[in-house]
């Protein structure tokens, strides 16, 4: 008889590890409260407009590949993918951006051009992201983060001083240029931390960004979404949405089963990709594997203010991804690490999607989605979500040089609260636990529960850490370590 598993939560670690759990032969159900699947990529769609409401960026396409590969499948089986050219532009001042082309040799011409010399330094510098790329993503990420033992190998043991030194430092020895030094140290942002708080290590996620590419899913992410939970109902797993967990039953050091919508469904084993912090408040306080203490001291990757605009026209001078870099980044960091507050010069992301896909928006007309990055557990109101409205609207005028707040026909926002009763996360996170030094594979929350023993949690708040790839491989870790204990 097949062992009987309940995953809480359908974002993408619970939906890649159900792939798994189902074809090793295991009976597998995906419990979510909401009325979707896919967690935090989910999509609005207002009057023609669609949005991607959490992630929209798709880098480190390998590691898709290699998900889907695990089940003979490739990506184009389930989705169709286009290479972004540019990949991203970045604005410092009106009219006065830098765009990133799709591949290394063009972006070190364009380093080129701004600072003489960078454009042979980011090539080394390159070759080196490309090496820590491959140690991380060929091996050590694919670690469940159970021992050290996990960390040692030729590999990490020579490169010891990339994990004592910090991201920050290692380009700023480099680069002199702050325009291209902002560029280098923007996608350790995905980790969650601080340049200054990232191992040098991982400078790898720079190969991501000018290695890899940065890609666009036609529909938007909801449709990678859409593309793995087909492959799970191919492979047999079932869903129950707008189902709530209020309990995790124990008896003794056995999870007995979940309540979902005030019933008691036995199970064999538990594994849960809600908010960890969350799935531990529905199990008895004796068999917590953390105390509220160390939630607390923990750091947190940033919450978010999101916002889903309409434009009755095309906007000019942008590009998919466009970031705005035009205040200070480190002011910035301040106000979401050091002294939580709301910022007073946020820097903001924008993406158009609309853009690249036709269908995200009616003919002559626009789509945009805004995020401004903040510290988690802020105040959040109407009223300062409009404050920061205004803020953006203001200088994405500036910056590209046109109108665009006449032609506004309609806005929603997403913020603090919103992640808090959406998706029970802690503190209102939007990206999980950052990826500091000593919040990294063994130090990160433990995939296996402590005291519960068939208990297991999988997601951005446990190994490998945030993003979505990560997501996809700790849901890969997480059916290993099921596997390994209960065969």
């Amino acid at each position: 008889m097949k062992r009987r598993i309940f995953i809480i939560g359908a974002g993408f670690s619970s939906v890649a590890a159900s792939c798994y759990l189902a074809r090793y032969g295991y009976d597998v159900t995906i419990v979510e409260k909401n009325s979707h699947v896919g967690g935090r990529a989910r999509q609005m769609r207002r009057d023609g407009f669609v949005f991607d409401m959490g992630p929209t960026w798709y880098w480190m396409p390998d590691v898709f590949e290699r998900f889907f590969a695990d089940f003979g499948k490739t990506p184009a089986d389930y989705y169709e993918l286009q290479k972004l050219n540019p990949a991203y532009s970045v604005y410092f001042n009106p009219g006065d951006k830098i765009s990133i082309p799709d591949n290394p040799d063009d972006i070190a011409d364009v380093f080129e051009r701004v600072e003489t010399g960078s454009g042979r330094a980011l090539r080394k510098f390159l070759s080196q992201a490309d090496e820590h790329y491959r140690i991380a993503i060929g091996d050590l990420v694919y670690k469940p983060g159970e021992s050290i033992s996990e960390l040692v190998s030729f590999d990490t043991i020579t490169r010891i001083g990339r994990f004592v030194g910090n991201v920050r430092k290692d380009i700023r020895s480099r680069f002199r240029s702050p325009k291209l030094v902002s560029i280098l140290e923007f996608p350790v942002l995905f980790l969650g931390a601080k340049p200054q708080n990232t191992p040098s290590f991982y400078n790898f996620m720079n190969h991501a960004d000018f290695g890899l590419g940065t890609w666009y899913a036609k529909g938007g992410m909801a449709s990678v979404v859409s593309g793995m939970e087909r492959l799970s109902r191919e492979l047999g797993v079932k869903y129950m949405t707008n189902a709530n967990v209020s309990e995790i039953r124990c008896a003794g050091k056995k999870a007995e089963g979940i309540v979902v919508n005030g019933q008691f469904e036995p199970c064999d084993i538990v594994l849960s990709g809600a908010d960890y912090h969350h799935t531990e408040r529905l199990l008895p306080e004796k068999s917590r594997g953390y105390s509220e203490r160390f939630w607390k001291k923990k750091t947190f990757a940033p919450s978010a203010l999101l916002f889903y605009v309409g434009f009755d026209k095309k906007l000019q001078n942008v590009d998919h991804h466009t970031l705005f870099f035009d205040t200070d980044f480190d002011e910035h960091a301040f106000e979401i690490y050091d002294s939580p507050s709301w910022p007073s010069n946020p820097l903001f992301y924008a993406s158009f999607p609309s853009i690249t896909d036709t269908g995200c928006a009616p003919d002559g007309y626009e789509a945009g989605i805004f995020l401004i990055p903040l510290a988690p557990d802020l105040e959040d109101s109407h009223a300062i979500r409009e404050i920061y409205f205004e803020k953006i609207m203001l200088r994405l005028e500036k910056l590209t040089r046109q109108s665009i707040k006449p032609h506004v026909l309609f806005k929603e926002s997403f913020c603090v609260n919103d992640f808090r009763n959406d998706y029970n996360s802690y503190k209102g996170n939007a990206y999980g636990l950052a990826n500091t030094l000593l919040q990294t594979a063994v130090l990160r929350p433990k995939i296996r529960n402590r005291k519960v023993r068939n208990l297991f949690f999988t997601g951005q708040l446990t190994v490998p850490g945030p993003g979505v790839p990560p997501a996809l491989i700790s849901g890969k870790l997480a059916s290993e370590l099921i596997k390994k204990h209960f065969p």
